[in-house]
């Protein structure tokens, strides 16, 4: 069994601040990542300044009227964001639940964080906003 070498981090997007040092928060391996492909994932395509690439069609899909084929399109859409742009995990699966009564995405992602065998599943709600 390989053993993590690395540690990840990013910043907390909660931007909470430490109580003894004042800096920002931050989140190691595990939750840096599941942090990290949920922006992916919940990011537009041109939102970011600078980096127009960086992100994923999922709102196209959920304006569209659900059917057969919306799982599989919103799980190739998620995997494709995920290797693309998120080289610190290995996807293993990925699960989408319809609730059409209160149109919305229920997925579930199944991933290893790069030289681990521990899966980590991470839950997400997709939703129309407007």
């Amino acid at each position: 069994m390989a053993k993590n070498t690395r540690n990840f981090s990013d910043i907390d997007l909660t931007f909470i601040a430490n109580p003894v040092t004042g800096d920002l928060s931050k989140k190691y391996d595990e939750n840096a990542v599941k942090q990290s492909i949920k922006n992916l994932v919940m990011t537009r395509n041109y939102e970011r300044p600078f980096n127009s690439s960086i992100g994923s069609q999922i709102y196209n899909v959920l304006f569209e009227p659900i059917s057969n084929i919306t799982p599989n399109l919103v799980k190739q859409i998620i995997q494709n964001t995920i290797n693309t742009f998120e080289p610190r995990a290995k996807l293993i699966d990925i699960s989408v639940l319809l609730t059409p009564d209160s149109n919305s995405l229920y997925v579930t992602i199944v991933f290893a964080i790069i030289n681990t065998v521990t899966p980590i599943t991470m839950s997400l709600t997709l939703e129309r906003t407007r």
